[in-house]
């Protein structure tokens, strides 16, 4: 074959391979187009089209009266498209000078030069959602809204602004353990009141249809094909801040003073249940207390002497001793088997009556009454404590309650020692609120009703839902045992371990409780070391209980460890507020308040909750119309005069004499960082009033007791 016939014969192969080629692809085309064209329009239309998901408002959380506990606060990221068709080059020219001027002197953190370098190399980058500012609050947002170019909107402007919540505790630490706050763990959320009713608070999300632009910018496509979200209810606690106020004040007071690990107090309405105030304060890390764990509700402890009524009461309900009988304790000692069981007072109480035993908290007349009357018996006496429902759970609805654990006859640890411990609170686990529970039904004529830390659910501020008492056990006991009971709780104050709490208004009931803390390596005692639990529960007023309280005060390391010193002056100082404030005052007595008075003294503050004090307690007042949200009072002749504060963006103000939660809700919306000595009102400032801050500067608040 020559070389030209060659080449042709090479040439006509590579051409029909290339024709054959061609019909294949058309055939593919053809086959794609009229064939398969439904699927994968619906392809590319499930790539550029999505439903998104629009979060609801989450519900506020509400103390008793409606004020805030928990809210959510809308926070906004600030973008900017600088690809927007509308936006021409001339108007951007124009305004992109102040445009960042406005942005400098809103947020004083950058230069006018600073944005405008910014957004021009984002427009030459062709960026489309270009991050300008995150964390911007409302106010911010709505001034944003009529700075040049903005104010043109999304299309001319570029201006694109997305909506984030941001939950607050408007009273920072109080109570917040019991609050709560959103987890994002396997299980959901689960802790306080945020966890519990986190189906009531988060509301129903709603669906957007989004399309996707150039840039991978998404914009909604029909608002028709949305469905709108639904807000979250509004959760209504028994939690008065006021009275929880109080019981953090005395709690912390007789931690720092007795160099305590941790401690929580509980405050409840007797009748009803509802919890009013619940503490929880740990030591952190740094010395500082916290609420760091729900100690009331999750701490499950041998609790000592506060569990000597429940045991003395199935005595008294099996009629074995009367109050009046007597029992010899001897020198203060008596030994079982190996253990020796002590009275805390050097050489004994000697023959006392059951009532004295109670009241003076005798370990060996306690051990002695059990054992005696139970030996033999012992199933008959943990039935008595199991039908009165100390062995099971209250089942409240916040998650973690501490298991409650009385050892039955039979149990592997169950021994001939059982029976006398047990008798003074050892060998027995609770947690605090399983104990108060149990005293307040005592308070209650025998009643057990379970605690309640939420009253009711509302919508938009309407009433929904209400939640009622709810009875646990109908009657823990006869009618004479609790007759009974009561006698030896007043005995206690009146006559006995606790009459350092004592007052003249009105009659306390309770029990004082010391137990030594068992490590599970070491037992009671690591060394010669013994760490202790001090304790009070009780109720008042005692011929009337209105409420009932329970403090628990863990490993104080100072040389005093006994319940009527380290507990008690906190149970007293809530009893002794909620007397003066609440409970029990003749009103009529608060309305004839001469015309000339000394004006009690009242910190710096906001001006709405400073006159709804005022007014409540019928104080005069100067100086009202004035627009300041914060202001100063000074005490002046039988009035108190109002100033207002200068709060201005860019300037330290002046926060001496307010209290911490105000002094923190100024500064840190102005994006200070504060560290906080001390506790009670602003005593010093770090940062003199008046000096020039800007965003992220430290402020040190040292604070004082007054």
């Amino acid at each position: 074959m020559s070389l030209k016939k060659h080449i042709v014969w090479r040439v006509g192969v590579v051409y029909l391979g290339i024709f054959i080629l061609s019909l294949g692809i058309i055939g593919k085309l053809f086959f794609l187009i009229y064939v398969e064209g439904s699927k994968w329009e619906e392809k590319a239309e499930e790539h550029n089209m999505k439903y998104v998901t629009i979060d609801p408002n989450r519900g506020d959380i509400l103390a008793d009266d409606g004020r805030l506990l928990a809210s959510s606060v809308p926070y906004y990221e600030i973008r900017m498209d600088l690809m927007s068709t509308a936006m021409s080059d001339e108007i951007f020219t124009k305004k992109i000078d102040s445009l960042a001027f406005c942005f400098s002197k809103l947020f004083n953190d950058r230069s006018k030069a600073a944005y405008k370098r910014e957004i021009i190399r984002a427009r030459q980058n062709g960026e489309r959602y270009h991050l300008l500012k995150k964390g911007v609050n409302y106010n911010e947002l709505k001034e944003m809204k009529a700075f040049p170019l903005f104010r043109r909107g999304r299309y001319k402007g570029g201006f694109i602004y997305v909506q984030e919540n941001k939950r607050i505790l408007p009273h920072i630490g109080l109570a917040s353990r019991t609050i709560g706050y959103l987890t994002k763990g396997r299980s959901g959320n689960v802790v306080g009141i945020e966890g519990a009713y986190d189906h009531e608070l988060s509301g129903v999300v709603g669906v957007r249809l989004m399309q996707r632009l150039s840039g991978n910018v998404w914009m909604p496509v029909n608002t028709n094909n949305e469905v709108e979200p639904r807000d979250g209810n509004e959760v209504v606690t028994t939690i008065d801040i006021n009275l929880q106020d109080v019981a953090e004040h005395a709690l912390y007071k007789q931690l720092s003073r007795h160099n305590a690990h941790h401690g929580t107090a509980i405050l409840m309405e007797v009748h009803t249940g509802e919890v009013k105030a619940i503490v929880n304060l740990e030591k952190d890390k740094e010395g500082r207390y916290r609420e760091l764990y729900n100690y009331g509700i999750g701490e499950s402890t041998e609790p000592g002497s506060t569990f000597k009524l429940p045991a003395l009461m199935v005595a008294l309900e099996d009629k074995v001793v009367s109050l009046d009988d007597t029992i010899d304790t001897g020198n203060g000692k008596i030994q079982y088997y190996d253990k020796t069981i002590r009275d805390t007072k050097k050489g004994g109480y000697g023959k006392i009556t059951v009532k004295q035993v109670f009241e003076l908290s005798s370990n060996v007349g306690m051990s002695k009454i059990i054992n005696e009357n139970y030996k033999g018996h012992e199933r008959q006496f943990i039935n008595r404590l199991y039908a009165m429902r100390l062995n099971e759970k209250l089942n409240v609805e916040i998650k973690g309650e501490g298991s409650p654990y009385i050892q039955y006859p039979g149990d592997k640890y169950w021994s001939g020692l059982s029976l006398p411990m047990i008798s003074h609170g050892y060998e027995v686990r609770m947690t605090p609120l399983q104990i108060l529970t149990f005293y307040n039904a005592v308070a209650n004529n025998g009643k057990m009703v379970k605690p309640g830390f939420v009253r009711e659910i509302r919508y938009h501020g309407e009433k929904i839902r209400k939640f009622d008492t709810k009875v646990l056990n109908p009657s823990i006991c006869s009618g004479e045992t609790i007759r009974k009971a009561r006698e030896i709780l007043e005995g206690v104050v009146e006559n006995g371990t606790a009459k350092n709490l004592r007052n003249d208004n009105f009659k306390i009931a309770g029990k004082t409780g010391t137990a030594q803390i068992a490590n599970e390596k070491y037992g009671y005692k690591q060394g010669s070391e013994v760490s202790y639990q001090a304790s009070f529960v009780g109720y008042f007023p005692a011929e009337n209980p209105k409420y009932s309280c329970i403090v628990v005060i863990n490993s104080p390391t100072s040389s005093i460890y006994y319940g009527n010193l380290v507990a008690g002056p906190v149970f007293k100082e809530i009893a002794d507020k909620v007397y003066a404030t609440s409970l029990f005052r003749d009103e009529q007595q608060y309305l004839n308040i001469p015309e000339a008075y000394d004006p009690p003294y009242s910190k710096h503050g906001n001006l709405e909750d400073l006159k709804l004090v005022f007014e409540r307690f019928n104080i005069a007042t100067t100086n009202e119309n004035i627009s300041s949200k914060w202001v100063a009072t000074v005490k002046q002749d039988s009035t108190i005069m109002i100033k207002p504060l200068d709060i201005r963006k860019g300037i330290m103000p002046n926060v001496k004499e307010m209290g911490l939660r105000d002094a923190l809700y100024i500064l840190e919306n102005m994006a200070l960082k504060v560290e906080i000595k001390g506790y009670g009102k602003v005593w010093k400032q770090s940062i003199a009033p008046g000096t020039k801050i800007s965003p992220g500067s430290k402020v040190l608040l040292e604070m004082s007791m007054g």
